[in-house]
């Protein structure tokens, strides 16, 4: 039997993967010892001690890989007032705690690490409520045989280690979960019934994004028939850009159905976005686009938004003109007007409206930009191919990522309206 050492100046010698234990004790007697421990290569386990919590803490190091706790540590070495964190010793252990209390404020000194918990024989059923607030198991004073203190502290070290594993496993389900029931809230829902418009789209956060950014789209259908579509960004990629984003959607669509239209509509929106937005530098660009019932002619306004592009039978996909047409982005002239411009559509189309991080990313070749020349490369060469619909806007995707070589920095949102003849 080996004497736990009282003032360790430092971890003993480092041994290549051997396990190092802290205990944490008081007996002024000296009187814990421990057996010579092993791990499971047969190694020797490294022992520090602490009398007090505080000098737990200067030791609790990354390199510690379980605590051994006496229960009976007296108040006056955890180095605060005897159950000053649990509610002056009334807290959750009923009152009776100043053992328990001490307990817990190890766990929450050391969330990371597997602790056993050191009380005398005649008392079992404090060690199994020990175990109910949150240590790895129980030792008796008594039991402090080699191989039982060794194998208890290996097997608290792997509970610990499956603990975390399980509760990080359940936060990523619990956050997927949340996070799709927060992007089905957020992102729209088409409401185009009657009409025999098709519709896709797709949304992709920039990579450091988890959910949503700032971009946004929408697409309704009014009573007479005239199918109404939209796509914005809101400069930024924070949550405020995000949530503002969200609310200049849903304002387009309320003042949509409300029977604005082109340049009313957009200078209502820029009055929302000027009370809504966190600062003055915040601004939106946005393209809206109204179809005729007839589906062959539409409305065009651009407020400092790239154009959408359309495709039509025999004719690869192009530019909507726009080159007189436009105004600012909302946010930045108080005055501003954003003209509407009739377009033909013709027969049968594909009409896709985006946001300028599709045009945004790299070529493969240095530094160059994709631009909206190298957009409609690569949906022209799709379309040739046979791909409409979602099985487009995915191809597009995939390729302008290949391009950048990885995913893109910043949000992606594109939308696709298809009439066929």
């Amino acid at each position: 039997m080996t004497a736990v050492p009282r003032r360790p100046d430092g971890p003993e010698a480092a041994l290549p993967g051997g396990l190092t234990l802290l205990v944490i004790e008081d007996d002024p007697a000296g009187s814990l010892a421990l057996p010579e421990l092993l791990d499971a290569s047969g190694g020797r386990v490294r022992v520090r001690t602490a009398r007090n919590l505080t000098e737990a803490g200067r030791l609790l190091t990354d390199d510690v890989h379980c605590i051994l706790l006496d229960l009976a540590l007296s108040d006056s070495t955890t180095g605060t007032a005897a159950g000053a964190e649990d509610g002056g010793g009334t807290g959750e252990d009923g009152g009776d705690g100043g053992e328990l209390g001490i307990l817990r404020r190890v766990l929450r000194m050391a969330p990371r690490h597997a602790v056993l918990a050191l009380t005398a024989e005649d008392d079992a059923e404090r060690a199994a409520e020990a175990v109910r607030v949150g240590a790895q198991d129980f030792l008796f004073r008594g039991e402090l045989d080699g191989r039982v203190l060794s194998r208890a502290i290996r097997y608290a070290v792997e509970r610990k280690r499956a603990d975390l594993a399980q509760r990080q496993l359940t936060e990523s389900r619990l956050r997927a979960q949340e996070n799709a029931r927060l992007e089905r809230g957020l992102l729209p829902t088409p409401l185009l019934g009657g009409s025999e418009l098709r519709f896709a789209a797709r949304y992709r956060p920039g990579r450091s994004r988890a959910l949503l950014g700032g971009d946004f789209y929408d697409t309704v259908r009014t009573a007479d028939g005239t199918v109404h579509a939209m796509i914005g960004d809101v400069c930024g990629h924070g949550p405020d850009e995000a949530a503002l984003g969200v609310e200049l959607r849903i304002a387009w669509r309320a003042l949509t159905f409300a029977g604005l239209c082109g340049d009313q509509l957009l200078g209502t929106l820029q009055r929302v976005l000027e009370h809504e937005r966190p600062s003055e530098e915040i601004f939106a660009t946005l393209c809206t686009v109204d179809i005729a019932p007839d589906g062959r002619r539409a409305g065009l306004c651009l407020a400092g938004h790239p154009a959408p592009l359309i495709a039509g039978t025999g004719r690869g996909p192009r530019l909507l003109p726009h080159e007189d047409i436009g105004g600012p982005a909302l946010g930045v002239l108080s005055n501003a007007r954003w003209p509407r411009m009739q377009v033909e559509l013709g027969g049968a189309w594909s009409l896709m409206m985006y946001t300028d991080g599709l045009i945004e990313g790299r070529t493969g070749q240095g530094d160059l930009r994709l631009g909206q020349d190298g957009m409609l490369g690569i949906v022209g060469r799709l379309m040739a191919a046979g791909l409409r619909g979602e099985a487009l806007l995915d191809a597009v995707l995939a390729q302008v990522r290949e391009l950048n070589g990885g995913e893109l920095t910043d949000d992606v949102a594109v939308l696709l309206l298809d009439r066929g003849q």
